[in-house]
């Protein structure tokens, strides 16, 4: 090379040196854009999440309803328990012999904990829903560590119960989520088949529409306890649904009865934003 062409050629090096370092960060952002997964439509970048995520041989996908031949489902109730709508809730399941299964935040059951002890004595499940409801997949493994463990630890303190599945708050979660919860707790990820959006209709009558239309062998019906518009829909719900045959179990057992081997591949409808729900 000569001493002519060398600075030349020197000045080149440095500018892909250069390029180089400016577009790995750009790089490293839509690894992570591809990583995540499991996002509502509404959710912040759900629109980008389109790449394909190997899923953990270990982990069953995420579940959304069961492929059964009976009339069983689940009615599930988010964010709770809430200290004066939550029992009267658990009044109107126990008067039509239903079981449900309760997603509930750590601090709430710090907050309530008889109402806790409640839910599991009357026979319901109680599953993780975070300790402060945060959107998991933009947080740090660890952080979403913390955020399961201690919701974990206060129900096990509280009601003796080792909870078994998590459902994200917003139905968003990526793959470092799921190991997490699965690698930590073995828990199953949870969403649904029904959402009536009664966090943002606060029309007991049309959440009750949305429930009854949307119900089917194996569904899991979303709802929130609380909010007293979803807690006056509940009657007329049960009682639509137990007239037209349905039998309501546990989200554990729901997925004891499924003949699909997870491989469920319905489509996720509509969730809250994140901040679209009190914390």
């Amino acid at each position: 090379m000569s001493g002519e062409n060398y600075p030349l050629s020197r000045r080149r090096f440095l500018r892909t040196l250069t390029l180089g370092a400016c577009t790995l960060p750009f790089a490293r952002a839509a690894a992570n854009v591809g990583a995540d997964f499991g996002l509502h439509p509404d959710t912040p970048g759900a629109k980008l999440a389109s790449l394909p995520v190997a899923v953990p041989a270990s982990m069953g996908s995420p579940f959304h309803s069961a492929a059964i031949g009976t009339p069983h489902l689940a009615l599930t109730f988010d964010d709770g328990p809430h200290g004066k709508l939550t029992p009267k809730l658990l009044d109107l399941l126990g008067r039509r012999g239903v079981k449900s299964t309760f997603y509930v935040i750590g601090r709430n059951v710090e907050a309530y904990p008889d109402i806790a002890r409640r839910i599991v004595a009357e026979g319901h499940e109680i599953a993780n829903h975070t300790w402060t409801h945060p959107q998991l997949s933009r947080l740090s493994a660890s952080r979403v560590a913390d955020e399961l463990r201690r919701t974990h630890d206060k129900v096990l303190e509280v009601t003796g119960v080792r909870m078994t599945n998590l459902r994200p708050p917003y139905g968003a979660f990526n793959d470092s989520v799921r190991r997490v919860a699965f690698e930590r707790h073995g828990y199953d990820t949870i969403m649904w088949s029904v959402d009536p959006l009664d966090w943002k209709y606060r029309n007991s009558s049309r959440v009750t529409r949305e429930l009854v239309k949307g119900a089917a062998p194996g569904a899991v019906l979303l709802c929130h306890d609380i909010h007293p518009s979803t807690i006056a829909a509940v009657p007329p719900t049960l009682d639509q649904l137990l007239g037209r045959g349905f039998r309501f179990v546990t989200v554990a057992e729901l997925m004891a009865m499924d003949k699909s081997g997870r491989q469920d591949l319905n489509l996720r409808p509509p969730g809250p934003k994140p901040g679209a729900l009190p914390s």
